[in-house]
């Protein structure tokens, strides 16, 4: 995990320092809030529906135990006892005073935490694959690029005030954890047939009111260019994105407009015209940043663990939680967990500070104090040995944080929707429980299989509905909560947005037409390991209409 130098100690000190004189002089009306509102985004505060929201940022996911541990005081201390991951791998809570707002930053810098570059027109929180430096398929460990992505972009002088907000992601894997095709620059690490490390380059993607998938720049960017043609694109797009029309600013709108063709040209004379100086990435920097991520000492293990088959055996809850939330580690004897924060009829992605307590104790004693935020709202062990899955399995259990259900139907990524925020026109909360429910029985959940449900309250498409094999936009029609559904949309290496199906749906019909949706699959599939994404792709649209609409 990095670890602050002198460098950032001072930085995210100032920053603190000079917010605190912002908010004081807002709080006494010295500054209007037209005139706080460009400084408060500068530092991950929001105003929404009933409260501020203060936005912290987890660089690529990773949390050790200390940090999560003052993120449950600072839940319990400043908010309601609780705090909401998001689909950015962040931390959100909906519930802070202003005049705490300083303290809180002043806490968060005592465990190398800050909210910078969470909002506002800037590249915000460099995400990646939460599986990385512990997936037995990964070719290579994405989180010294992603560190050094957001080190060279905070408070990069030149891309402090974009036409719009700017996304990164990183994946270190074929299988894109990422989604890196629906980001403005998607970086794929990988190696050539020399073993050399580079990264294919993708531009362009995004969700919101335009939906658009990546189009690949470069198939192999050399390691030491990262920097430099990352800077390049982001030159091109500071110079001609739109600002005109904040509906029409994304990088995806300029790339359609003018083509990948013209903006590959455009951004390679931006690279080739760069300074000597700029040029390479230096390999001891590179080296430098990579020693922060060396991995664990994991013991020599057998690859299957005799302790664990023993206690599945008498235990089938446990042989559930195994099956369905623990993943290949690259390391004989180990596991990758996901802790899925998708209880049934709970509020999708929200933690306790109990829960935020429990975890870090959990990482402390049995995954080399390390824990990952999943852009799926779920939380991460990287590293966990076999033989101690039952007794992490329990330490879970007891803190109410065991349900098996990683991309099964319940597993559902939701934004907090018009429950709080001030943009949406449809609430996701509600929704999302009560399609949990109805789903609950875990045999059945099984039975059906991956199903990667997704809700947004808005056309920002903060729950990603876009990329959800059943995705749910929550829409206003004349004062009234409707909901469209779209179908087939895919957020890995098949990465695809999903099509409307048709008419939306009153918000006690949603749940409704969801069944009916799985129903219709289950009758479809050729076979039980047929997905329901696969299926769709095979049958298409028109049999989910026919069910959906027959008696209209």
């Amino acid at each position: 995990m990095y670890r602050y130098d002198q460098f950032d100690r001072s930085f995210v000190a100032a920053r603190v320092a000079e917010f605190r004189d912002q908010v004081q002089r807002r709080l006494s009306g010295e500054l209007t809030e037209d005139q706080f509102k460009p400084l408060r985004l500068m530092n991950g505060v929001y105003l929404q529906l009933h409260a501020y929201m203060l936005r912290i940022a987890i660089p690529y996911g990773v949390l050790s135990g200390r940090q999560l541990r003052k993120l449950a005081h600072i839940g319990r201390v400043y908010d309601r006892s609780s705090g909401h991951f998001t689909t950015r791998q962040n931390l959100q809570f909906n519930w802070v005073r202003l005049a705490d707002i300083p303290d809180i930053l002043s806490e968060l810098a005592e465990v190398e935490m800050h909210a910078i570059q969470t909002s506002g027109n800037c590249i915000r929180n460099v995400t990646a694959d939460h599986f990385a430096g512990a997936a037995a398929d990964e070719t290579v460990d994405p989180r010294p690029y992603a560190e050094l992505l957001r080190q060279w972009s905070s408070l990069h002088p030149e891309f402090t005030f974009l036409p719009r907000k700017f996304k990164l992601a990183v994946t270190g894997a074929a299988v894109d954890r990422a989604a890196i095709q629906v980001h403005d620059i998607g970086l794929e690490v990988k190696r050539n047939e020399r073993g050399e490390i580079g990264f294919a380059v993708y531009v362009g993607g995004g969700q919101g009111r335009t939906p658009m998938i990546a189009k690949k720049l470069r198939d192999f960017l050399p390691e030491r260019d990262l920097l430099a043609y990352c800077e390049a694109i982001l030159r091109v797009y500071n110079l001609e994105g739109r600002r005109d029309n904040k509906y029409k600013a994304r990088i995806k709108i300029l790339v359609h407009e003018k083509g990948l063709e013209e903006i590959a040209a455009s951004v390679e004379a931006e690279f080739a015209a760069r300074p000597v100086a700029t040029a390479n990435l230096g390999e001891a920097e590179i080296a430098r940043i990579a020693a922060y991520f060396a991995p664990p000492k994991f013991a020599s293990l057998p690859a299957r663990s005799s302790v664990l088959d023993a206690a599945q055996a008498k235990d089938s809850a446990l042989q559930r939680f195994v099956a369905r939330n623990v993943s290949a580690h690259k390391a004989p004897g180990y596991g990758v967990v996901t802790v899925s924060l998708k209880p049934i009829g709970g509020i999708p992605g929200d933690a306790t500070s109990d829960q935020m307590d429990a975890l870090a104790d959990i990482a402390e004693r049995w995954s080399f104090d390390e824990l990952r935020v999943s852009h799926a709202q779920n939380i991460v062990l990287p590293h966990v040995r076999l033989d101690d899955l039952p007794q992490v399995h329990a330490a879970l259990a007891a803190a109410g944080l065991a349900t098996p259900n990683d991309g099964l139907v319940t597993d559902i990524i939701a934004c907090p929707g018009l429950d709080y925020c001030a943009l949406a026109n449809a609430r996701s909360i509600p929704v999302a429980q009560e399609i949990s429910q109805r789903f609950a029985d875990l045999d059945r959940q099984n039975a059906i299989g991956e199903l990667k449900l997704k809700i947004s309250g808005c056309i920002n498409a903060c729950g990603h509905h876009h990329v959800g094999h059943i995705g749910i936009l929550g829409v206003d029609r004349q004062g009234e909560e409707f909901y469209q559904i779209t179908l087939g949309g895919a957020e890995g290496a098949d990465c695809a947005i999903g099509e409307l199906v048709g008419p939306g749906f009153a918000a006690d019909k949603i749940t409704d037409a969801v069944e009916t949706l799985v129903e219709t699959y289950l009758k479809l599939r050729r076979d039980p390991g047929e997905r329901f994404l696969d299926a769709y792709r095979r049958v298409g649209l028109g049999p989910f209409q026919e069910a959906l609409y027959a008696d209209a």
